[in-house]
């Protein structure tokens, strides 16, 4: 699947981005993000799958497991995707969004 160049230019917004595919995906990696205040930590490296994959219609994986003010459903391991171990909570998505959408839709998922 394709994504605009402005789509992947509003992602830039949240940090350095670069992309990768594997087994037909094309992911996004993020580094640096910013997470919500009263997380921890208060940055982490991130992957972006805006495909429909385990079930999701998107994943937003992250480097390690955030603690929050909300208690988050984990996945029980890591998932190793372009040869990096990530970490993801379950989460009830809408439909139809840009990039950017995504990485907000789950870090407010974070604190709300």
């Amino acid at each position: 699947m394709a994504f605009s160049e402005d789509q992947v230019e509003e992602l830039k917004a949240f940090g350095t981005v670069t992309s990768g595919s594997e087994g037909g995906i094309t992911y996004f990696r993020i580094a640096g993000l910013g997470l919500p205040e009263r997380c921890t930590p208060s940055t982490v490296d991130a992957l972006l799958c805006p495909q429909e994959r385990d079930g999701y219609k998107f994943r937003l994986y992250f480097a390690s497991v955030i603690t929050g003010p909300l208690q988050r459903n984990w996945n029980g391991q890591n998932v190793r995707i372009l040869e990096e171990n990530w970490f993801a909570f379950s989460l009830t998505v809408p439909t139809g969004l840009r990039l950017a959408q995504m990485v907000s839709t789950v870090l407010n998922g974070l604190v709300k």
